[in-house]
């Protein structure tokens, strides 16, 4: 007890001369523990507001979904309430200004939503829509984007409809959801005379069930789902739908953790530099206290327990900073939330970012420290004495090892699976190894090939690069990872971004026409070439589904076990195909033949897109019977085509040859190009005007969505990433301060030989230029590779250099790197040798 009680007075009487440059220590953790504490508790509130008003997201009790009349069900008689929805995707217009644009329009009839509510300005028209006339709510971003006002009118199909209401929320949709699809709400009287329910239409029928307060809504639809599956009738509880919402935003919540964990790793290697100096500063007093006596394990639990007492600080900073930031995280993910978060102390996160903050500070501070063990008292009398080689102790393996084991126990609590923990935990170590090579190498060259023939200031800069106590490499690592992150985000964005900028390439189409009836093609080829615009394509399209897979049906697979079976998807989707010999730019044979059907007893051999079989486990030469329309059709697998479905073209999964479907019912999609948006806005309109069941994309119209998506998305991962660009600037700035006597004794020497305050200045704002640009320089260049292999690997086209965001990142880290060095400076430099010495 003695012991223990001497070895926390000599920590804390030590503490009391150093305690600036310990807590700038721990200032590296800071930002690390707070991201990680504020994610941990907006996951946690998240969930908890998951489970709390999943019957909101829902607005039902049950939903019964197919694409086609849903029919009586025995639980109709069962249910409290009911409600009906037809929904579907369809052109709308605004007279007002005469444009037109895509949207989800639902036809409702009943209460729907039971429980939460459509929120809307003025608030009766959530109600005051459904009363018989001809009313609709639109969504806020149409009544912005066409500058509509309450009061207005919007067509939908044949049929004109009062704005009374502006829709700003309903059950389950988010602000992404909004943009992509912005909804139109009319009362469902009117959905058949509005024209647009017919052959080719995409259409879901939903009916919305309440029951009473104390009903088992799981255990009410178990005897039904087997005959629902069997209708192709998808049903939806309150528990689906917390289960599925729930799972969707804990990869969310595990993703952002992963991130802020690699802000904590940069600050961990923050911990370890400057433990690093401050060790080397105490090495001195560490020989003088072995000299009296002291054993090297009590001097090392002395510095031991600094150590732990400003871990414990600096975590407890941290989770009080995360709990602020995540009062901010519900605004900054609002556009992807379904539920309102409400904030509150998760104690549990706090909890385990303060000991995660206290375990990291102390497993990447023993590193540095486990050198205190091996000063031998004769560094008393020889100050150049060289401590015994650090290299052979095996405790540093040991702690190397724990630190690579606690990468990938940390990984792997946030992700599915030992494969993606081990690949995070390869990743980390790579990008940091990537980082610390071209740290290392860059200051071998400095000092193997500095040019004697560069300015002194110029060649003084460069060699305080390599000097005692430089913190080169670890300011690499961590501003360079920094900048890694944001780096690949600017550039994968602008590759993604340049990859749907389909409307600037000549050879690409920019408008599609669809849902067309077999007896309007003619009419709108007419209306397309009357305006000046080609007819690039006019496609036939059958819809039907598959009954049989080598004579075996979906009830018959389903009994398979899951190992045999085949993928439920190939039964359950609606496949949408068309017929044709040849194929076409966007496509080309991977394996087999394309047949042709000459006479009426030949055999139908269809062709498969090569991607889509492989995950169905679809083979050469199956035999599939396709439903169409209520006929059985049997045909064999003849051929897999590579579709390239980034190509705008009508790309589809499953092909038939000509000579079979032309007497199905059918519809057609013709595709054009615009020469100017404007052109394109006035075909659009004309068209939608003449044939309102007609849809139409505009390739221009999807690309400002994807814009605008992009940039919500790249607003959260820049948020999260600006967590490790503070932490590496944090690092920067404690490194500075902690390196400022050796630079203070620097300067005073280059002032005392004469050197001016200019001469000074000049060097120190050069090895701070230099040390920005080798920062954001290998940040960049870690980004380019991370781009390189996620433009081939994972996103499949061509790579783009992003030389001028590239060049913009340079500068900003440069630029705040020499800034945080010259204010760290001035100081002394503006100060008498004689007035510092004596100070």
């Amino acid at each position: 007890m003695h012991r223990i009680s001497w070895i926390l007075k000599m920590a804390l009487r030590d503490f009391r001369k150093n305690r600036v440059k310990l807590l700038l220590f721990v200032s590296s953790i800071v930002i690390g523990i707070a991201a990680l504490v504020a994610i941990n508790s907006f996951g946690d509130n998240l969930e908890h507001d998951i489970d709390s008003q999943a019957k909101e997201l829902l607005g039902a009790d049950l939903v019964l979904e197919n694409n086609q009349p849903i029919g009586d069900q025995e639980l109709d008689s069962m249910a409290q309430e009911l409600a009906e929805e037809v929904n579907f995707a369809s052109m709308v217009a605004f007279p007002k200004s005469g444009e037109s644009r895509l949207v989800q329009v639902r036809a409702l009839e009943g209460d729907y939503p039971f429980y939460g509510q459509l929120e809307t300005v003025p608030e009766a028209a959530a109600i005051g829509f459904k009363d018989g006339a001809k009313k609709a709510l639109v969504e806020k971003i149409l009544m912005d984007q066409f500058d509509a006002k309450v009061g207005d009118s919007v067509r939908v199909g044949k049929v004109y409809f009062e704005i009374v209401g502006e829709l700003h929320e309903a059950p389950g949709q988010t602000g992404i959801t909004a943009t992509v699809a912005p909804v139109v709400y009319i009362p469902m009287a009117y959905a058949d005379a509005t024209g647009l329910i017919q052959y080719g239409s995409r259409v879901n029928y939903q009916r919305y069930f309440k029951f009473t307060e104390n009903t088992n809504v799981d255990d009410l639809v178990k005897p039904y789902q087997d005959q629902w599956e069997e209708d192709h009738i998808d049903a939806d509880t309150v528990e689906d739908r917390k289960r599925r919402t729930g799972r969707s935003f804990e990869n969310l919540s595990d993703f952002l953790s992963l991130v802020a964990f690699i802000a904590l790793l940069l600050g961990c290697v923050g911990v370890a530099s400057a433990v690093n100096v401050f060790v080397k500063e105490k090495l001195p007093s560490v020989a003088v206290l072995r000299c009296l006596g002291v054993s090297s394990t009590d001097t090392f639990l002395i510095y031991l327990t600094q150590i732990m007492i400003m871990g414990l600080i600096g975590s407890i900073l941290g989770a009080f900073l995360g709990t602020l930031i995540q009062y901010v995280l519900p605004q900054v993910f609002s556009d992807f939330l379904p539920v309102e978060v409400t904030v509150q102390i998760s104690w549990a996160s706090v909890g385990f970012g303060v000991l995660t903050g206290l375990f990291i500070s102390l497993l990447f501070a023993l590193l540095p420290l486990l050198k205190i063990r091996k000063v031998p008292p004769m560094m008393t009398l020889r100050t150049d004495a060289e401590v015994a080689k650090f290299v052979r102790d095996p405790w540093r393996w040991l702690v190397m090892i724990g630190i690579a084991v606690f990468i990938f126990g940390f990984s792997l609590m946030l992700l599915d699976g030992w494969e993606q923990a081990l690949g995070f935990t390869v990743f980390v170590t790579f990008a940091f190894g990537v980082l610390w090579l071209v740290g290392t190498a860059i200051m071998w060259a400095i000092r193997k090939f500095l040019p004697l023939s560069l300015s002194y200031p110029i060649r003084q800069s460069l060699a305080n690069l390599y000097r005692p106590n430089n913190q080169t490499i670890s300011l690499i690592a961590t501003i360079g990872l920094g900048t890694a992150m944001i780096s690949t985000l600017f550039f994968i964005q602008n590759q993604l971004l340049d990859q749907v900028q389909f409307a600037d390439k000549e050879d690409q189409p920019n408008m599609l026409f669809f849902d067309i009836q077999t007896n309007q093609v003619d009419k709108v080829k007419a209306a397309v070439k009357k305006e000046g615009l080609p007819v690039m394509q006019e496609v036939p399209i059958v819809t039907m589904r598959l009954d049989e897979i080598n004579g075996m049906d979906k009830s018959e697979n389903n009994e398979l076990p899951d190992d045999d079976q085949r993928s439920r998807g190939l039964y359950n989707r609606e496949f949408r195909v068309t017929y044709r010999d040849t194929l076409v730019e966007s496509e080309k044979l991977a394996e087999g033949k394309l047949y042709k059907v000459e006479s009426e007893g030949d055999s139908i051999f269809v062709s498969f897109d090569k991607g889509y079989a492989e995950r169905t486990g679809v083979k050469l030469g199956d035999e599939l019977v396709f439903n169409v329309q209520g006929r059985p059709m049997t045909t064999y697998v003849g051929s897999f085509r590579e579709v390239n479905f980034r190509q705008v073209s009508t790309n589809f999964l499953v092909l038939f040859p000509a000579n079979v479907l032309e007497k199905a019912p059918k519809f057609h999609v013709v595709i054009t190009k615009s020469k100017t948006d404007a052109q394109a806005a006035k075909v659009q309109n004309e068209i939608v005007r003449a044939f309102p069941n007609i849809s139409v994309i505009n390739l221009g119209t999807i690309v400002d969505t994807l814009e605008e998506i992009l940039s919500k998305i790249s607003f959260v991962i820049q948020f999260m990433a600006l967590f490790s660009i503070v932490t590496g600037i944090l690092v920067l700035i404690s490194s500075l301060i902690i390196s400022k006597y050796q630079r203070m004794r620097e300067s005073i020497l280059l002032r005392t030989l004469g050197a001016s305050s200019p001469v000074v200045r000049t060097i120190n704002t050069l090895e701070y230029f230099f040390l920005g640009s080798l920062a954001s320089l290998s940040g960049i260049l870690l980004s380019f590779m991370a781009t390189a292999l996620l433009s081939i690997f994972v996103f499949d086209f061509p790579v783009r250099w992003a030389w001028a965001e590239a060049a913009v990142i340079y500068v900003i880290i440069t630029a705040i790197t020499v800034i945080l060095g010259w204010l760290n400076g001035r100081n002394i430099i503006n100060k008498p040798p004689m007035e510092i010495l004596r100070g």
